[in-house]
């Protein structure tokens, strides 16, 4: 079994893969694996490989009905947090976009965070 085999593996549509790989690697921790943009990046973190496919890479083309794959939607990759508040204020600080508050619940507290596409990113932190 290869490295790569061992991580699991996300794919983002990203409108800009710089902005993408920016994103990642300036404010959640990835570090830079491959890039061949515009088409194609993909950053990891942990055992988490994150492919971040542009308009011009293969998994941007049309589907045979000629739908197009684009970057948002509500699934979303999930990252474990230690102080949720200290984490919200410091992205908050740097001008990202979240779409809600933080809500709590039984296991914890989130807050759904927006990469520069519309990405989804959650951060969790488990209940003590």
């Amino acid at each position: 079994m290869t490295d790569l085999e061992a991580m699991v593996n996300v794919r983002y549509m990203v409108d800009d893969v710089d902005a993408a790989v920016e994103f990642y690697t300036t404010h959640l921790g990835f570090t830079l694996r491959t890039s061949a943009a515009p088409a194609f990046a993909d950053v990891v973190r942990g055992g988490l490989r994150l492919l971040l496919s542009g308009p011009a890479s293969s998994a941007g083309r049309p589907m045979p009905d000629g739908a197009t794959p684009v970057p948002g939607g509500w699934n979303r990759i999930h990252l474990i947090v230690d102080d949720i508040a200290t984490e919200v204020t410091r992205l908050r600080a740097a001008g990202l976009t979240f779409r809600n508050e933080i809500v709590s619940g039984p296991g914890g507290r989130q807050i759904l965070l927006e990469d520069p596409s519309g990405n989804v990113v959650e951060l969790f932190q488990p209940a003590r």
